[in-house]
């Protein structure tokens, strides 16, 4: 039985719909528990728009592009501060324009407190959730390969989305397709692709990651920003799947009701497919976003899951999620425990 030590999900991670008005305007959670986001990931569902992330390291005000290269951006006008429920939005088309319809996937880190971590060869700035598995973790290039960084996380992280605050693209670290020996670019669709100097052949471990001497981890001087995420029992999974091409096909276990799931395939191309439980609130869900893309927000049976009380049915055979005999990356938080530590049972749909 999945038991989990986080009873309330909406406490570490929540959803937010809205529309824009053009002008100011504070978006408020509907979740069961207050959540202060540190880490806000938005997209304007309508019409074509680039993903942006902000977070509570950098500020608010300096945003990032993840379906593109482009170097970090100041909006005075797009996200205006981390509220104690949600967040406040100006009148940047990226996040308010009248009329228009937004999506914002917030994450919880330490409320914008960072502490300097020495556990690498290298100082880092990190501002860590170990109850969620998250951490959110600034450091500057040296240009060397081997340097290590801390995370601060406790445990080996699972997954780690890495970018230069330079123009740069996207890395991604998966410890499910081979950790430290691979990576995966967020702003394209390709396959996973080996290379010994992006994370120096090195897996991370539960104090630090190591990178080698790519320009995409380690540019000397440069400085970078990176997520990480370790799996924790009923409220996150990351891992992969075999994909096998069937309408009616994996299950994919995750010791909870998903609020939000990620998908790749790492073994061709192929996008990074985004479906939630607020744009999506019944099975079957087909309301995607492709995150290595500016498009709109799309649906069809081509993308086809459901949610269920402890993970999430594939029920299409699109080369994205589910070509045959591909693995498939996946991220996965939970919209609620299928077991807590107060013995409330989810229920599925």
């Amino acid at each position: 039985m999945a038991y989990s030590t986080i009873n309330d999900p909406s406490a570490q991670f929540q959803t937010a719909l809205w529309t824009g008005n053009g002008g100011t305007q504070s978006i408020v959670n509907d979740g069961n528990a207050n959540l202060q986001p540190d880490f806000l990931w938005t997209k304007r569902r309508n019409t074509a728009q680039n993903f942006h992330v902000v977070d509570s390291t950098r500020g608010v005000s300096k945003t990032l592009v993840t379906n593109d290269t482009d170097a970090e951006a100041t909006k005075a006008t797009g996200c205006t501060s981390f509220d104690t429920d949600g967040f406040s939005v100006g009148a940047d088309a990226n996040f308010n324009n009248n009329s228009d319809t937004y999506v914002g996937w917030q994450w919880k880190a330490n409320g914008g407190t960072t502490s300097t971590n020495n556990d690498g060869s290298q100082p880092s700035t990190v501002q860590v959730n170990s109850t969620a598995g998250f951490s959110i973790v600034k450091r500057t290039g040296t240009g060397s390969a081997g340097a290590t960084y801390g995370h601060g996380l406790g445990v080996v992280p699972d997954v780690i989305i890495s970018k230069g605050l330079n123009t740069n693209n996207w890395y991604s670290y998966f410890k499910g397709i081979g950790g430290g020996t691979k990576w995966l670019i967020l702003d394209g669709d390709g396959a996973a692709v080996t290379d010994a100097n992006m994370w120096n052949d090195t897996d991370a471990t539960s104090s630090v990651f190591t990178v080698g001497n790519s320009g995409g981890s380690n540019g000397n001087g440069v400085e970078y920003i990176a997520y990480c995420f370790a799996s924790i029992k009923g409220y996150s999974k990351f891992g992969t799947f075999l994909g096998d091409g069937q309408t009616d096909g994996p299950f994919i276990y995750t010791g909870f009701k998903p609020a939000w799931v990620m998908t790749k395939n790492a073994s061709s191309a192929g996008g990074w497919a985004i479906m939630d439980a607020a744009r999506n609130p019944n099975n079957v869900q087909n309301k995607y976003l492709i995150e290595n893309t500016s498009d709109a927000e799309a649906s069809g049976s081509s993308f086809d899951i459901d949610s269920n009380s402890n993970g999430f049915k594939i029920r299409a055979n699109n080369g994205n999620i589910n070509a045959n005999g591909d693995t498939i990356v996946y991220m996965a938080f939970a919209e609620n425990t299928l077991v807590g530590t107060n013995d409330t049972i989810s229920l599925a749909r």
